[in-house]
């Protein structure tokens, strides 16, 4: 149904996460990746390859470890002789690669079982910056963020230079019973593929779930928009496009269409990124603080 490099990058783990419970006082991760090439010129192999594990206390989710990849197959112990009891943890699989086999290891006479299921999930469509570029490590894309602080699963379904909006995709997300969509694709369209598409994709999502509430991102403003004008204006015409769509759904009485301005996504000192566009850690964090309050917001109903 979908173009070959969607179904490529479908391949890449980015946004699957193990939850498991365990008294184990250590843990270890072994993992074998799909593909050789362990990091990108701007993205390091622990972000594209690695693992990233997590475990839940009184006051969240805390990060304990992550796995460093170093060959295609790999390794390492996650946590050593933490005298923590038993807990629920999360294992984040790779960003920019595919895991074709994880194992969690804890030593004999350890329990082991999985998690408590947490309802429906929260999806998230878009581009390479949704599926997770360029961060340092899995539970650093901000989709995994958002998870976290709504305690809730997250698909991340960003497919990088590749989020077209195309029907078959919205046909897709479709089928999944969500609690919301996130709508973050803007990144990956030029104006005139905006105007062609964001409309009918949303309405596609709004007529297969019209009360599953739809929150629209707004294409962020990049670090280096004042010196690249054509940059500049073609990200705000975008954004137009897609306010367009917003207050037309209003207007018919949508209630449960929800919106982000992109202004703030990557605060105003321009150090969020790698590049210009794609966000380094504390990006992510930022874009969170930004769309993490409506998404929680959408999921209370106003």
């Amino acid at each position: 149904m979908v173009r070959k490099e969607v179904w490529g990058l479908g391949r890449d783990s980015a946004g699957v996460a193990v939850r498991f419970v365990t008294d184990a006082p250590t843990i270890r991760a072994r993992w074998t990746l799909k593909r050789e090439r362990l990091a990108m010129p701007h993205m390091p192999a622990t972000g594209v390859s690695g693992l990233d594990l997590y475990v839940k206390l009184a006051a969240g989710w805390r990060w304990v470890a992550n796995g460093r990849p170093e060959k295609q197959s790999n390794e390492q112990t996650l946590l050593a002789k933490w005298a923590g009891g038993r807990r629920e943890y999360m294992l984040y699989l790779p960003l920019y690669n595919g895991a074709a086999v994880v194992e969690v290891g804890v030593q004999e006479g350890a329990s082991l079982e999985a998690a408590a299921a947490r309802g429906k999930p929260v999806v998230v469509y878009g581009s390479s910056i949704a599926q997770g570029g360029c961060a340092s490590r899995p539970g650093m894309a901000y989709p995994a963020i958002m998870g976290r602080r709504l305690d809730r699963p997250v698909i991340n379904l960003g497919f990088s230079g590749n989020g077209k909006s195309e029907p078959e995709l919205a046909g897709l997300l479709s089928e999944i019973e969500a609690s919301a969509y996130v709508y973050d694709s803007l990144p990956n369209l030029s104006a005139a593929e905006a105007r062609e598409r964001v409309e009918p994709f949303v309405r596609a999502l709004r007529k297969a779930h019209p009360e599953t509430p739809v929150v629209l991102v707004e294409n962020a403003t990049y670090t280096n928009s004042q010196f690249v004008e054509q940059r500049r204006t073609v990200v705000v015409e975008k954004n137009q496009i897609l306010w367009g769509v917003y207050e037309k759904l209003k207007k018919e009485g949508d209630r449960r269409v929800f919106y982000v301005r992109g202004g703030k996504l990557y605060g105003d000192d321009g150090e969020a990124t790698v590049d210009g566009v794609h966000p380094t850690d504390v990006g992510f964090m930022r874009m969170v603080d930004v769309i993490e309050p409506v998404v929680k917001r959408a999921l209370r109903g106003r």
